[in-house]
């Protein structure tokens, strides 16, 4: 049964599917089941940061959540959970607490939250393209309805982002840097199929950026660097940035944009 639910769960939710008090007891004494707080045992092993939340009343939500589901996001160092507002035990909690009440209903057996939940949270936690690049890596990769979404309750900051968000960004990253340069009058396309490769944008007609990250290694590596010889041999022009680049050296990337726009290099006839 604990299997079954992360390792952790509640004695009463147990007691309610047939184990009985004896089992239980046994299981304790024998070492396998810990008592991780009052009403909630956890096997040896378990996910500590579970066991964490059960302690302190908690769900796992935020960015924590959106990276435990494999989401696209900007840093997570600190734990971001969400506490009903009854909830005493979540003020000692050492990191970022969403006093909040749920959108989606959330189950009392879980101690992680519904993604929706947690992109809700983000929508109000992160700068709004950080929050921009979890939310397109969530509707990419099909974590959450779209549509369920829109009919929801959603908090302004939540609806901006869902009627802004596009499921076409390949990594966070691209995400961030069209949205920083979509003040510019000039068309930024994602995702762009052109002589049989796909690009990370295609700014205008012929300006290509790719936007290295860390799978952009051997095989992968040298692909693209014959791609981006073709492009170059067929009219296009071809740009490559790299993750710290666009995070941490945006001035000198946005420079490098300006300056090929300015020669018009994003045309097809100059």
């Amino acid at each position: 049964m604990l299997t079954a639910r992360q390792g952790v769960a509640r004695v009463a939710t147990l007691r309610r599917l047939g184990v009985t008090e004896h089992a239980l007891r046994s299981a304790v004494r024998s070492g396998r089941v810990m008592s991780a707080c009052r009403g909630w045992v956890a096997l040896r092993g378990a996910d500590p940061m579970l066991v964490a939340a059960a302690r302190k009343g908690v769900v796992l939500s935020c960015v924590t959540l959106a990276a435990r589901r494999d989401l696209w996001v900007t840093a997570a160092a600190e734990a971001h959970v969400a506490a009903p507002t009854n909830s005493g035990h979540a003020r000692s909690v050492r990191g970022v607490v969403h006093w909040s009440r749920p959108i989606f209903p959330r189950d009392p057996d879980v101690l992680e939250d519904s993604i929706e939940n947690a992109l809700i949270l983000v929508a109000r936690c992160l700068p709004h393209e950080d929050a921009l690049a979890t939310w397109e890596s969530a509707l990419r990769t099909k974590v959450v309805d779209p549509d369920v979404l829109a009919r929801a309750d959603l908090p302004a900051a939540a609806r901006e982002l869902l009627a802004e968000a596009r499921p076409f960004a390949d990594s966070g990253t691209e995400t961030i840097f069209r949205t920083r340069l979509r003040w510019l009058d000039v068309a930024l396309t994602p995702q762009v199929w052109i002589l049989g490769h796909r690009v990370d944008l295609l700014i205008g007609e012929r300006l290509v950026v790719q936007i290295d990250g860390g799978h952009h290694v051997g095989v992968q590596r040298n692909s693209d660097i014959a791609h981006g010889a073709e492009l170059t041999l067929r009219g296009y022009h071809v740009i490559r940035v790299g993750y710290d680049q666009v995070m941490n050296q945006w001035g000198a990337v946005q420079n490098v944009i300006l300056a090929a726009i300015a020669q018009r290099l994003h045309l097809a006839e100059r």
